[in-house]
């Protein structure tokens, strides 16, 4: 990944855990990793977990980037969720999976935030 792609990145996933913040939710953890994969973000709403893939692009040329979060993306989601709870010790009565995608526009970040977008 190059340098430029890695801060797009980074910039998304600012974007998008103000913008979890700023809906009330509690962020609980960023960026969590294991040899399996990483979790963009963590937060918590109400008594929901929310694990929320962060996508960033700069046009729609290889499509949104909800579409990237599919089939195996999804599984491995999954799969880390169980990992998080087992490692933090959390008890969730709800699991949430969102999809948070960013797209940079010249008019400013277009944040696009979909709810249980992964399904269980």
């Amino acid at each position: 990944m190059t340098k430029t792609r890695k801060a797009l990145g980074k910039w998304g996933e600012q974007l998008a855990a103000t913008h979890l913040t700023e809906a009330g939710m509690v962020l609980l953890d960023r960026n969590w990793r294991t040899s399996a994969g990483e979790i963009d973000l963590v937060a918590r709403d109400g008594d929901a977990i929310v694990f929320a893939e962060v996508k960033t692009r700069r046009s729609d040329a290889f499509g949104d980037g909800a579409e990237a979060v599919a089939g195996r993306k999804s599984l491995q989601l999954r799969m880390l969720a169980a990992q998080w709870l087992a490692a933090s010790g959390i008890r969730a009565k709800h699991i949430r999976f969102d999809v948070i995608t960013v797209r940079v526009r010249p008019s400013g970040p277009a944040i696009n935030h979909i709810r249980g977008a992964i399904w269980q």
